[in-house]
């Protein structure tokens, strides 16, 4: 079941960070936003009752920006975060997704349909641009 909108909780923070930058700076930062910005916003898939995935993402002109998306570590592979960029998609009326990755996540966004470009990086990680649209 999507939840739009979700209120941060220490299960969600937990799926997030799963996502983020391994400094509990930017960490701590980052999830901080989550709950004060409300252009950041907060879905999760939940599975009886319990948040399984997490995405964080901006929404401007029918386009969202995925931010960060991490998935329960026993629960990685199963489809979760799949089926909540797809519900995403629908419940918000996007015509697009996006979202900025580097080596580790962007098989990830291939396997759930999105298109993937490499795009010039300034650190020494490969970067990509990966897009999902209604025709994807």
């Amino acid at each position: 079941m999507l939840r739009l909108h979700d209120t941060p909780t220490p299960e969600t923070d937990a799926l997030l960070s799963r996502a983020m930058f391994p400094d509990p700076a930017r960490v701590q930062a980052a999830l901080r936003r989550y709950r004060a910005d409300p252009e950041w916003q907060l879905h999760t898939w939940v599975v009886n009752g319990t948040p399984v995935s997490a995405a964080g993402l901006t929404v401007q002109g029918g386009v969202g920006t995925v931010l960060h998306i991490g998935t329960h570590p026993g629960l990685a592979g199963q489809g979760y975060a799949r089926a909540l960029l797809r519900g995403l998609l629908q419940a918000l009326n996007l015509h697009a997704l996006t979202a900025s990755t580097d080596d580790t996540a962007a098989d990830f966004y291939r396997r759930s349909g999105f298109h993937v470009d490499e795009i010039p990086s300034p650190w020494e990680r490969r970067r990509y641009r990966c897009t999902l649209t209604l025709d994807r």
